[in-house]
């Protein structure tokens, strides 16, 4: 689910809640929206080298992007282009990306069954961000209910003149459980997904929304063409608690909000099981990442690509030269953990770890 991405139609019952407590920046800002602690990240140890046999300044952050090299083994995951207040943050996170070689996913305003005109209206919201940011290795996100009930020739052509590098489908079920205006029909889903692999002619990353993936969904996925398998596991912002947070106080979706606050798997176990049943398939991390230290534990787990959301939103806010700050400091810790591992590179470090896959 994208972070900004809370655009669905507001049930009369809801339109009386105080507008700041629905606002969706101050909801996924909010600590207590984050699984904090639940991601399996501090129980994940990287063996210290005390006599590496290079120097910090040969440490290379470069890594693959769908088999093609890239700078940097980061992305922000996806934001929405469909509120007025996003587009701003949008532009800023994408010059940022496309400067220091980090990917971006940006998502749909949310609809049900989108139709050629809101397609089209998305295209072009897609393009202005490719226009702000020409080098940025864009990937457009949508949600499976929606790739569902969308012929895939217009979704090409949409995709198409957006000139995005993938398409990520995002699966969510416990959000469209509990959102308002929900969409929980995901009957079809695997055959959908097997056709935009196969079809589409762009690469297709399949990610959670931050309740990640078990052993028995992956068992699912085995022999699907993905060109990416985003975790998004249990740790960070978790769009159940979100729900509960926008629910009335009090209502059924309140009280099951409640019940699911700490439903998922975690990140740890995500990228763990994703390395052992779908070897071959390029495997990105994120959920619950807060620093460069967190990027090199899931690398070394088998990750190929680790992604922040909440801490890339929180940093933009501030301005470009903040956001230029946080990114910066990831890579720099990064580089850090490398060296002190004794690894040159990410691809050494899984190596080291046993985490290649």
């Amino acid at each position: 689910m994208d972070l900004l991405d809370t655009d669905r139609p507001t049930p009369v019952a809801e339109r009386g809640l105080d507008k700041r407590r629905r606002d969706p920046l101050r909801l996924v800002l909010a600590p207590a929206h984050e699984a904090r602690g639940l991601s399996g990240l501090d129980g994940v140890h990287l063996m210290h080298d005390a006599l590496p046999e290079l120097d910090l300044e040969d440490v290379s952050l470069q890594s693959r992007l769908f088999g093609q090299q890239a700078r940097t083994p980061f992305y922000v995951t996806g934001l929405t282009t469909g509120r007025a207040d996003a587009a701003t943050l949008n532009r800023r996170l994408a010059r940022a990306c496309a400067r220091r070689g980090w990917a971006m996913g940006v998502g749909l305003q949310r609809r049900p069954q989108p139709g050629p005109d809101e397609l089209a209206g998305a295209a072009d919201a897609w393009q202005r961000l490719r226009d702000a940011a020409p080098e940025l290795a864009l990937v457009i996100n949508l949600g499976l209910s929606q790739i569902v009930a969308t012929p895939l020739p217009l979704l090409r052509r949409a995709l198409q003149a957006a000139q995005t590098q993938a398409l990520a489908v995002h699966l969510n079920p416990l959000q469209e459980c509990l959102q308002p205006g929900g969409t929980p029909q995901f009957r079809g889903g695997l055959a959908a997904l097997r056709e935009a692999c196969d079809s589409l002619g762009l690469p297709v990353v399949l990610k959670e929304s931050g309740c990640g993936f078990s052993p028995r969904t992956l068992a699912k996925l085995q022999g699907m063409a993905l060109g990416a398998l985003d975790v998004c596991g249990l740790g960070g912002t978790h769009w159940g608690r979100i729900e509960g947070a926008r629910a009335e106080e009090g209502s059924l979706p309140a009280q099951a909000a409640a019940t699911f606050s700490d439903w998922g798997e975690s990140t740890v176990d995500s990228v763990r099981a994703a390395a052992a049943l779908l070897p071959g398939v390029e495997l990105w991390a994120s959920g619950g990442v807060r620093s460069g230290l967190d990027a090199a534990k899931l690398i070394a787990l088998g990750a190929e690509r680790v992604g922040y959301a909440r801490p890339a939103l929180q940093a933009a806010l501030w301005g470009d030269a903040a956001l230029d700050d946080w990114m910066a400091r990831q890579e720099q810790e990064l580089r850090i953990a490398l060296f002190c591992s004794g690894a040159a590179t990410p691809a050494e470090l899984r190596r080291l770890h046993g985490g290649e896959h």
